[in-house]
This record gives structure tokens, sequence and C-alpha cells, in this order.
């Protein structure tokens, strides 16, 4: 596998099986020119044994989130093929080119029927000063004051309140507000005025579609973020309010004290599911489904019921498989886990339908009846799509877009490790090793730290950190999961919180051990990577006595001076929660863990140091990577920063990432040469 194959495979996802099962519409995104970071995004359909596939748009633009019209004949989606994006229809009985249905300055994504078929709504991001005008007075003022913005020498933004940035770009005080139209394109109305956001700023509370129509089809119920204190609060609602009345304020139907969100109504109308958190400010608590009966216009009857809380894992995407059960992802051991939930048993999970026994990443669950159709990726094969039965059986492999590419490279399997840590748990850690890989011989190793730190290193694919294309340049790559790792139980991932040095370092430690233990192993040449948090470990590797094991570190997008961090961050509820309070009130704990109040030891071990840190990263901001790069510098430590100032928390345009795993892979060329002796 060569890093420029990698950008050569096509990237499936977002599979919708057709109303009545037979069909599936999905989006494959293309690179087109990595040189000038051209890509393309379009529609294919396939019938739901495989057959038939076809491409269905061919704008060369960005053609995603296609949604199934309720009688099956139109496919509703969002594109730029006219500049900004808009939301289009696609009659699939007559032919032709798709129907634009909005045209709205401020563009529009995310689009969904109303359970008629009658109307539309989708998100766009408004000024709220103007949302209650009529429609057409309103959208005018957002395009006048976006162009005169763009077209002013004076670049200068005002804030009046937190967030005003997000990730990587800046909202000032715009917001997120859902809007319906007719499905012929009249009558378009912003349902949510207001200065307050009726959908996720973050994608943490986001697991998919966040709003939907009530079953009679007269109201929008979504997930809304907190009114106040919304950087420093995680209590996201379930609101609901009116399509008819505008004059009606939004109602809320949860009031639990942390986050709720993704309802979802039962195919009957009769009940509606949701998921819910618990611990108000900590959003990696686990996430529950909650079901409740509702009326018709998505009230709630009764008292709302966990079905998972005796399940020891959270529920990620779900979807109704008739009025008595919900089909859920969840995660477990490192890959992902497919449940059946009631309200008379405990969740089950579903037997893997796949051919050799692997779960690995699921996503994109769409579900009609007992078939359903996801997409599945593992550390060895990029997203694919599959369908299958409930009832049993294997699940069907309906997409080819790699299958000729991928059958050229080999690619191996990962394997599982158990490692001893402290608490008597076990600490469960991947290995790759690399093509031609013989054990008789020492080989170089990659230990690479994920990020989070409530994350995990799962059977899954990445194309930002591909342990395939790193075990390719000839290492072995170990991936372990220490304390803060998901899917191995709440209490294992609970356990990072205000301890990011303690149990988890020294978790990494043990594993460390134990990859020097193993034959193949050189043990002089180990290098160590990561990105957030895994970045901030790097730091804190640094400056500890580990570091003298390591040729070199690299890190990215990384966390050096906790207190810092506070201050210039986006989101305030993850450090607040994590220290227990404002660094002013908890100052110990801001510095116990803190990279930069160690740095002096940075001379002690001096190992070599990549500092990758990007302009437009809001989560980690840029000055996290310059005072650790000042520090490196000014005390005679061998180190490289590399910068990208048009790139966030991640590097996704396509010439920047091929730039980025060249650095990354010329500085382990240097310090940690790859290959066998």
């Amino acid at each position: 596998m060569s890093l420029e194959g990698l950008f050569q495979l096509e990237r499936v996802a977002d599979p919708q099986l057709s109303p009545d099962g037979s069909k599936v519409v999905y989006q494959v995104t293309k690179i087109l020119d990595a040189s000038k970071n051209q890509k393309a995004t379009q529609l294919w359909l396939a019938n739901a044994d495989g057959s038939g596939s076809r491409q269905l748009t061919t704008s060369g633009k960005s053609d995603t989130h296609p949604r199934w019209s309720p009688d099956g004949t139109k496919i509703l989606f969002e594109s730029t093929r006219d500049g900004s994006s808009q939301i289009y229809v696609l009659d699939l009985a007559a032919g032709g080119e798709p129907r634009k249905v909005t045209q709205i300055a401020t563009g529009a994504s995310n689009g969904i029927w109303s359970p008629d078929g009658g109307r539309i709504a989708f998100l766009s991001t408004v000024r709220p000063e103007w949302s209650a005008l009529p429609f057409a007075e309103s959208d005018a003022k957002n395009k006048d004051t976006d162009e005169a913005a763009s077209n002013s020498l004076v670049k200068a933004k005002t804030f009046t309140k937190l967030f005003y940035r997000h990730w990587d770009s800046y909202v000032e005080d715009k917001r997120n507000h859902l809007f319906v139209i007719q499905a012929d394109g009249t009558d378009c109305r912003d349902v949510t005025p207001g200065d307050r956001d009726a959908y996720p700023t973050s994608s943490t509370f986001s697991a998919g579609d966040e709003f939907t129509f009530s079953p009679d089809g007269n109201y929008l119920l979504f997930t809304a973020v907190p009114a106040k204190g919304e950087s420093w609060s995680t209590n996201h609602d379930i609101c609901r309010v009116s399509i008819q009345n505008k004059e009606q304020e939004w109602q809320p139907i949860t009031s639990g004290p942390a986050a709720e969100s993704l309802i979802q109504f039962s195919p009957d109308g009769k009940w509606a599911a949701y998921r819910a958190q618990s611990k108000p400010g900590y959003e990696a608590d686990r996430w529950q489904l909650i079901v409740c009966e509702c009326n018709p216009d998505g009230t709630f009857r009764g008292t709302p019921t966990s079905w998972t809380e005796s399940l020891d894992s959270p529920v990620n995407d779900f979807r109704w498989l008739d009025s008595a059960r919900i089909l859920f992802t969840s995660d477990k051991n490192a890959s992902s886990v497919l449940f059946l939930a009631s309200a008379s048993k405990q969740p089950e999970p579903v037997a893997a339908p796949f051919e050799g026994g692997r779960m690995g990443q699921l996503t994109g669950l769409s579900l009609r009846g007992d078939r359903y159709a996801l997409a599945r990726a593992t550390m060895n094969e990029p997203a694919a799509l599959y369908t299958g039965s409930l009832a049993g059986g294997v699940a069907l492999s309906i997409t080819a877009h790699n299958r000729e590419l991928l059958a050229k490279w080999e690619r191996p399997v990962p394997e599982s490790m158990q490692v001893p840590v402290e608490g008597d748990v076990q600490m469960q850690m991947w290995i790759l090793k690399p093509p031609s890989f013989d054990p008789a011989k020492k080989w170089p190793v990659v230990y690479l730290i994920h990020g989070g730190p409530q994350g995990a290193w799962e059977d899954g694919w990445s194309f930002r950190w591909c342990p395939q294309i790193w075990a390719a340049q000839g290492y072995v790559v170990a991936m372990p999961n220490p304390r803060g790792s998901t899917s191995f139980g709440q209490k294992f991932c609970d356990e990072i919180s205000g301890d990011w040095g303690g149990k988890c370092y020294r978790d990494l430690v043990a594993g460390l051990k134990q990859i020097q233990s193993l034959d193949y192993v050189d043990a002089g040449r180990i290098a160590s990577a990561g990105a957030s948090f895994g970045g901030y470990m790097q730091n804190w590797f640094a400056v500890n006595e580990i570091s003298k094991e390591f040729r070199c570190l690299i890190t990215h997008c990384s966390v050096y001076n906790f207190e810092s961090m506070w201050g210039t961050t986006d989101e305030l509820w993850f450090d607040e929660y994590e220290h227990g309070g404002m660094p002013w009130e908890k100052q110990e704990k801001y510095r116990e863990f803190s990279p930069h109040r160690l740095a002096g030891n940075l001379t002690k071990y001096k190992t070599p140091m990549l500092v990758i840190h990007n302009d437009l990263d809001f989560r980690c901001p840029i000055g996290q990577g310059h005072e650790l790069f000042q520090a490196l510098q000014r005390l005679g430590v061998e180190s490289r920063f590399v910068n990208f100032p048009d790139e966030g928390h991640w590097v996704n345009k396509t010439a920047n990432s091929l730039h980025w795993h060249r650095e990354i892979f010329g500085w382990l060329q240097k310090y940690c040469p790859p290959g066998a002796k």
C-alpha cells in the first residue's frame, strides 16, 4: 500500500434503504486531483442484493445526505452544484436533472421529509436578529450583510457571547435554525426563530438527523443547544415547535440535567425514543436509550423509561424495528456491536453477520422492517456497504468501489493483545504487523496514542490516522487502549477524568514494556505519535522518564498547558469537568499533569520532537503548539514545527494531508528508520 494509493480509495457512506427495502442509495467520495484539493461526492443507487449498481448524480461537486421520500419515488439530497449548499429532489420515475427546492442565501443542509412527503425540513445558519421576519426579507438581509462583509476591507469581527467559534470556523453570533418548505419549493419559513441554536453546534451531541417531524406532521422535534451557558453546559434538551402556529415558542419535551438528543418515533407513531446522559458537564457520559409513549403531536404520555439501564455500553445510532423493538449500534472491546432492545428484555447482542465473525466499525445504520443496511470498516479495509436481515444469515456486501485496488495490496489483519495493568484489569492493545513480516527479524515500532481522551483505537478505518499506511512503511504499529478508552465499560472510561498523567500514563508504560519484550521487536527503535489527547501524551512522555525509551516523538494539535488551554479553547465544559472548575478555583488540578510545568525535563531526555499544529484549531488552539515549540527550541531539543494555516484540528485537505504524511514519515525515517534487521 502506498501513500498515493491511500488517496485513490473511494469513500462510501450514508446508506439509505428505500421504504420497501429493495434499494439502497448512498454517497461516494472520490479524490479527483490531490495536488489541487479537488474531490467530488456523488450519489449511487443499488439493489439491496448488490445488483444493478449505478451512479445517480454527476455534478462533479458535493451531493450528499440522500433521503427517500415516504412513497419511495424521490430522493432528497443536498448539493453544492450551483455554489452554496442547497436542497434538491431527484424524481426516479421522471428521470432528468434534479430539481432545486431551496434558494437560501445562508445555504441549506440536512434535509428530511415530512411523513406525508408534502414538506421538507432543513438546517441553515442565520443571523438571529432577523429570523422572525418574513422569509424573503430575512434572507435578503442575511445575503446583504454577508456580501458587505466579504467586500469590506475591514475584516474585524465583533463578539458578544460564547460560543463565537466552533472547531475550525468563526460563527460570531449566527445560529443554527430549522426551516420548513413545501416540497414544491414554496412557502419557506424559519420555524425556530430567536437567539438559540436548534441543532447541536458540537458533534459530540449529534448521532444522526437531530430533528424530525411529529407523527402527525404538524411539529418539528429537535435537539436544542442550552439556552444559557452553551460553551460550558452540556444540557441539551429535545424541544418541539409548531409548523403551523408562527407565534408558538419552543417547548421543551425533556428536562434532564445533562444531554438528550436524537428523538425518533416508532413506525405506528405511538412511541418516542431518544438518547440521554445523566452527568451534567460530562460529554463522555454513557448514552442510554430512553423510551416513552407519545401523542400524534409528539408530546409524551407517562414516564420515560431507560431500555438500556443495565447495559454498560453507550447507545450510538438507533432505529425502530417495530413498535416494540429498537436496533442500535454500540461499542464493546474496541469494535462495534449491534443490539436489540425492548421494554420486556435486557438488550441482546445481534450475532456478527459478517464472514470471519468480526464486526469492525459500523456506521450509517438504516432499517426497513427487519432488513438493514450499514457501512462496515475494519482496520484492514475501508468502509463498504452491507445489507442483511435480522432474521439471520450472512450480511451481503453490495459495493465494490475499492475491490480491485485493495486486491493489489497486502493488508495485514490486526491482532488483539491483553496487557495486565493496575487495578487488576486488562488493557486491550492492537498490533498491526507490516507487510512481508518475518518474525525471525527485529522490527521497529510506532506506538500510536489515540485522541479523546475518551476515544479508542477501534477495528476500523481512518483516512487521517490510517494504521495500515504506517505499517506499510515498515513498522510494527502498536495501538493501546488505556484508561479513558471507550467500549471497555463506563468505569474504565471515567478513570481518565482529572488524571491524564496518572493511571492512563502508567497503563501506557505497561503497554510499552510488553511491546519491548516481544521477540520480533527492536527495542532500540521505538517511536511514538498521537493527536489531540494523544498529542498531549507525547508532551507528557517528553517530560517524564519514559521519554528515553523513544527515538523520537510526534505530537499533533496537542494540549501542552492546561491553564492557557482553558482560556483559548471553544468548549469550556470539557476542561471544567476534567479539572473540577475554573483555573483560579482549581489551580493545583490544572497544573498537576500539565506538561509545561515540567518543561525543564526536556533537556534531561532531549528526545527529538516533531510538532504539528494548525491555525484554525479552536479546540486545542495554536498557542499550545507555539508554547511547546518555543520551550523545545529554547532548551536546545532537536525539534521541527509544521504549521498548516488553513487547517483546523485535523488535516482534511488532500494536498495538505499528503504533506502531513510525508513530514511524519520523513521524521521517522531520520530518527527511527523503518524495516527489519
